[in-house]
């Protein structure tokens, strides 16, 4: 690692007794053959359960749509990458020479799922309750600003059914640009899926980017929202 072990653990919070769980939680599949992908498909679903139990607790009166909303929200890729980010893993990560050279470090699909795989790392050195303390204290914020309100549901759910309840066509989404379409993803700006959205009554296409295909409908939905909302 770029980083001291020792300055990276005051980081997350956590102590290894095996720091080589550690080392692999951090190692990509492009550096080495002990890579991390198996600790991020257990991680995965030890964060979902940490998560899903929380706001079981914190919102007893929550029904299990708004409850999977919720979860969603803060299990999903783009916002495990900005936990990542928060923690500085980019100078962490152990990449093969070609992502390296590539941006690896800063990719968000990588830093999302180094974070699941830190926290498998954290459970199988430790145990599921203090690998789920150590998970909300990273998730505290959010957790805090979370409320059962109705505009918790995504925007494309909330645009759909604003058109639907005036029997108005649905939106229709079309992607621009891809990092697929491209020769090289040397950076996130190039990384980025930009995608254009057709809505009824609104004269032009709404346009947006973000870091998956969904990320992006998800910003077209938005903005959208907010023209009608002006325009209504």
């Amino acid at each position: 690692m770029n980083r001291g072990n020792q300055h990276l653990q005051q980081v997350l919070g956590y102590q290894f007794d095996d720091l080589e769980l550690l080392e692999q939680a951090f190692t990509h599949r492009s550096f080495s053959k002990n890579h991390n992908e198996r600790l991020e498909y257990l991680g995965d679903a030890l964060l979902s359960a940490i998560i899903a139990a929380q706001l079981f607790e914190q919102f007893p009166e929550g029904r299990e749509g708004s409850l999977t909303r919720l979860r969603a929200r803060l299990v999903k890729k783009e916002t495990l990458a900005e936990v990542a980010i928060e923690m500085e893993f980019g100078p962490y990560l152990k990449l093969g020479g070609g992502e390296l050279k590539s941006g690896g470090q800063q990719r968000l699909s990588i830093l999302a799922d180094t974070l699941e795989a830190v926290i498998c790392a954290i459970y199988l050195d430790s145990d599921f309750e203090r690998c789920r303390r150590v998970v909300l204290v990273w998730y505290d914020s959010r957790l805090k600003s979370l409320t059962m309100a109705a505009d918790q549901r995504d925007a494309k759910s909330q645009l759909q059914e604003f058109l639907q309840s005036r029997r108005r066509p649905l939106p229709v989404y079309r992607l621009i640009d891809s990092p697929v379409a491209k020769k090289s993803v040397s950076s996130d700006e190039e990384s980025k899926f930009y995608v254009a959205c057709q809505v009824d009554g609104l004269l032009n296409e709404i346009t947006a980017e973000g870091f998956s295909r969904r990320a992006a409908e998800q910003a077209a939905a938005s903005l959208a929202l907010e023209q009608i909302n002006v325009s209504s």
